[in-house]
């Protein structure tokens, strides 16, 4: 996967905005307000995605790709590296994942906005 096919995948998702909020080199995307994937935009070695804390283990034992979140909680997020094996269409369904895991979690009155913006 290139970093333009992962720039307009992530910003396919809706409700989704791109910033920069630690520094310029990392690029950081949201959904309402909240992150779910973010790179280094001068190397895109990785991508650090939220996921599932089961299936975050199960991931990390079955592909070396992939690595306890780099300067996240370990727990709920994973580095997947992107210059591996790893297929994009796989890389692609991580991302919707993390996507979709912190959909679940907003409160009401987001998913509420959320739900309005797919309907424009």
């Amino acid at each position: 996967m290139n970093i333009e096919d992962f720039y307009h995948y992530c910003l396919s998702f809706p409700g989704t905005e791109e910033d920069f909020p630690f520094d310029e080199n990392t690029l950081v995307f949201k959904v309402m307000g909240k992150m779910f994937a973010l790179t280094n935009v001068d190397t895109f070695e990785s991508i650090n995605l939220k996921c599932d804390p089961v299936e975050a283990l199960e991931l990390r034992a079955a592909y070396h790709e992939i690595k306890p979140g780099y300067h996240m909680n370990k727990k709920h997020w994973n580095t997947v590296s992107t210059k591996g094996s790893l297929q994009d269409d796989f890389i692609k369904d991580l991302v919707q994942h993390s996507y979709e895991l912190v959909v679940q979690n907003l409160p009401k009155k987001f998913k509420k906005k959320l739900k309005s913006l797919n309907n424009e």
